[in-house]
């Protein structure tokens, strides 16, 4: 059993089960799904998931974001829903799924460039490494070893129509050696750039390094597959299937489907650049700006999969540089909210998002730290803006993609005549202005609150015991997560009844499906999570009952979740039943009881704000 293999497994069960899985991709940290109805996606269970940062929806896909151990997390959720990584569900049939032409269409061009982006990165740090040794005089353009790394670096961009042919096809259940052999024609010496006469007309075009014309070729070819492989006998169709697919789609694609594709994307990508060309000063700071905005929502990848065709045929792409630096604005903010907070729990979630946001993955940055402070995510977008304006006055270009964050500057450096200053002011001006504003104007939410009337008239809730039995300071937990109270402050109780009971009136957030934990909010908004025992998780379920269903308004006392206590400690599992307070950082100070004991309806804390 792999190290994510019980976290994919509740993904799955969260999102609706395998059968509700119509597809899946990943991104560099979130796992995409295409679900047939996204209605069964347990939203507030994935959200308070160990594991997952939180969840999105745009564009027809369902996203569950992890992190950047994501492409593990993957590989475990295909294994549960019987999928090849980076191809088709077995057995199902995706178009059941109703979405709009346009999703469509982005699924299948993301779909075949997606696998390819780690090693269009692993290529361009290569290439902006040769650049570097070769400006600094440590190899010439002579020299065997730098034919060598040109090759590394360049081999990627020219071959480019191989790895996408062979994704497409993947993407479109078809054979994916015909697409990759699709993908391989098109890149054959002896017909690219050269006059070929064909019908009684000349034809010359260009296809290595290409991106689009592939993927309508093979668009174009799968349902010939299918429909050949219906009537050709199974005794000569593997390799009659392939004959009549190539002869039909090739000499087709190569003269009317290639420069039809190349058109649509020379036209969309001339209209966005026309855009910037308008006032580029604005476009650009703009765009910057509200980048982070993109990311968001998911929809980064629509903003760059036009300009990332330039950079595939060597075509520098001042739009990709413009937001390239918004993530130097959001580590800025981060760090100066770790540098600053006193908070424990948020000083954990900010380094290493932090370290993830330098090497460009901001996503952590985002949900964990700025978005819930909406004034940071403003400050960072700012930031983003400023990187926006050094763009246009040092007019820096991406000329390779080579990744995202410090990594990625190297596809900044213009092989012609790389200029590092402009680099390093564009990664320092928003970094800088970032962790400057959002250092003066962080308060931590304890701060804040005490800065409020509510201070010189404090407000108290009494919490009532949802269980029976002997009580204990949280810190004494023999559950380290809980003991460190990361999760929140509160107590244990060490059950005495299998009874679990609200403690207020209020709202059940959560219910876990394993029926172990229970996250309710009162009428007042205090939040609280009751966890029945340590690992009992692994239990799913057994000698569990529910009696609520999540959504559910309850009273006080109401029977929330019965259990076995015998049963569960036979299994070798502890009762210990933490009771803690989630949104601990909207109080100002959480009361335990004094008793040892309690009784369930009894008071057991008492929240301050």
């Amino acid at each position: 059993m792999g190290k994510y293999s019980k976290l994919a497994e509740d993904i799955v069960k969260n999102v609706g089960g395998k059968e509700n899985i119509i597809d899946l991709k990943h991104c560099i940290t979130r796992l995409r799904f295409n679900l047939k109805d996204e209605s069964l996606a347990n939203d507030e269970t994935l959200k308070n998931m160990d594991g997952v940062i939180t969840i999105m929806k745009s564009m027809g896909q369902y996203m569950v974001v992890i992190g950047e151990h994501v492409p593990h997390v993957y590989t475990e959720v295909c294994e549960k829903i019987g999928m090849q990584p980076y191809g088709g569900q077995e057995g199902e049939d995706s178009k059941e799924k109703k979405s709009s032409l346009f999703n469509r269409v982005l699924n299948v061009v993301m779909g075949g460039m997606g696998p390819c982006l780690n090693m269009i990165c692993a290529s361009g740090i290569v290439k902006g490494i040769t650049t570097l040794l070769t400006v600094s005089g440590i190899i010439k353009p002579e020299d065997g070893i730098y034919l060598l790394l040109t090759a590394i670096g360049d081999a990627i961009f020219f071959y480019l129509p191989l790895m996408l042919g062979q994704n497409v096809a993947k993407k479109l259940e078809m054979d994916p050696f015909l697409g990759f052999l699709i993908g391989a024609i098109m890149c054959y010496p002896a017909i690219n750039g050269v006059d070929i006469n064909l019908f009684g007309h000349v034809f010359n075009a260009t296809y290595t390094g290409s991106f689009l014309p592939v993927v309508f070729m093979i668009a174009a070819a799968a349902p010939l597959e299918r429909f050949f492989k219906k009537y050709v006998p199974e005794l000569v169709s593997n390799f009659i299937v392939p004959v009549l697919v190539l002869i039909i789609v090739v000499p087709i694609g190569f003269v009317l489907i290639g420069p039809a594709a190349n058109l649509i994307g020379v036209g969309i990508n001339l209209a966005l650049n026309s855009l910037i060309e308008v006032s580029p000063l604005i476009a650009g700071t703009l765009l910057a700006g509200f980048y982070q905005v993109f990311v968001l929502f998911g929809v980064s990848g629509v903003l760059y999969m036009f300009p990332f065709m330039d950079l595939m045929q060597g075509i520098p792409s001042q739009l990709m540089a413009y937001t390239f630096f918004a993530c130097f604005a959001q580590t800025g903010v981060v760090l100066a909210v770790y540098l600053k907070t006193k908070d424990k729990k948020l000083k954990s979630i900010a380094l290493p998002a932090f370290i993830s946001g330098i090497f460009g993955v901001t996503e952590p940055a985002i949900y964990g730290v700025t978005l819930p402070r909406i004034k940071m995510f403003v400050i960072s977008c700012i930031g983003a803006a400023t990187a926006g304006v050094v763009v246009y006055f040092t007019n820096i270009m991406m000329y390779t993609y080579s990744g995202m964050g410090v990594i990625g500057l190297l596809g900044l450096l213009n092989p012609e005549g790389p200029e590092i200053l402009p680099l390093i002011i564009a990664t320092l001006v928003p970094f800088v202005f970032s962790f400057v504003v959002a250092y003066l104007l962080f308060k931590d939410d304890k701060v804040e609150e005490k800065s409020n009337d509510k201070v010189k008239n404090p407000v108290k809730e009494t919490i009532f015991a949802p269980i029976k039995g002997d009580v204990a300071p949280l810190k004494e937990s023999s559950d380290e997560a809980f003991a460190c109270e990361v999760l929140g402050k509160g107590i244990v109780i060490k059950a005495e009844d299998g009874k679990v009971v609200a403690p207020f009136d209020g709202v059940v957030r959560t219910l876990f499906p394993t029926k172990h934990a229970i996250g309710i909010a009162s009428d007042n908004g205090c939040e609280m999570l009751i966890h029945v025992g340590y690992n009992t998780v692994q239990l799913e379920g057994k000698y569990f009952e529910s009696f609520v269903t999540q959504g559910d308004t309850v009273k006080k006392g109401d029977l929330l979740v019965s259990f076995d206590i015998e049963q569960i400690k036979k299994e070798g599992y502890s009762t210990e039943t933490p009771v803690v307070i989630t949104n601990t950082d909207n109080y100002l100070d959480i009361i335990e009881t004094k008793n040892k004991s309690v009784e369930a309806g009894e008071e057991l804390l008492t929240v301050i704000h």
